[in-house]
């Protein structure tokens, strides 16, 4: 029962006497109703995903690629307009997943052998969603993943100030790219 995405984070109230069980069961019905709660109310952009599953799935990459709020829809467009597209989704979160052997945490930067690794959950060699999530997913990233933005961005890279800086070109994204390597 302790699967990866399962569980809403959120603020608990804990109960006395309360078991880790109960707890986390509680948790994961959280999850499953939100989940399927706001699938009901998803946006037409979204008509790449054919499973709450899948939204699930999606949230976890947008809650693991930025920690800006106002980005997380913008995040979710880029990746949802690349899946219709049939391009790989190209993330380094589900890169570095596979590679932490799924705690979500390499404690370096990745490297151009960790893109080349084979697994299930490395979105720069497969061109679907992976598996299955890599993250627990909070409410504005599911938020964000069922109601993306309206964009025709394909692409982004951070900006060096905690953001990122979308595109819509590999060769705006390519001259993005360029400039926050002059700043690292």
């Amino acid at each position: 029962y302790l699967q990866e995405g399962t569980f809403l984070p959120e603020t608990y109230l804990y109960i006395r006497g309360e078991g880790r069980k109960e707890f986390l069961l509680r948790m994961q019905k959280a999850m499953t109703i939100t989940l399927n709660d706001l699938w009901n109310k998803r946006s037409s952009l979204t008509s790449v995903l054919n499973t709450p599953y899948e939204a699930l799935i999606l949230a976890s990459i947008v809650e693991r690629e930025t920690s800006q709020g106002k980005e997380r829809s913008k995040v979710a467009a880029v990746f949802l307009n690349r899946l219709k597209r049939g391009m790989r989704l190209q993330s380094d979160s589900t890169v570095v997943y596979g590679v932490s052997n799924r705690t979500g945490f390499l404690g370096r930067p990745l490297t151009k052998s960790d893109i080349l690794t084979k697994n299930p959950y490395n979105s720069y060699i497969h061109h679907e969603l992976p598996p299955g999530p890599i993250s627990n997913p909070g409410r504005h990233s599911l938020i964000a993943a069922m109601n993306p933005s309206k964009t025709k961005d394909l692409y982004f890279v951070a900006n060096g100030s905690g953001g990122h800086t979308f595109s819509s070109t590999l060769r705006e994204h390519n001259k993005n790219v360029a400039r926050w390597r002059r700043f690292k």
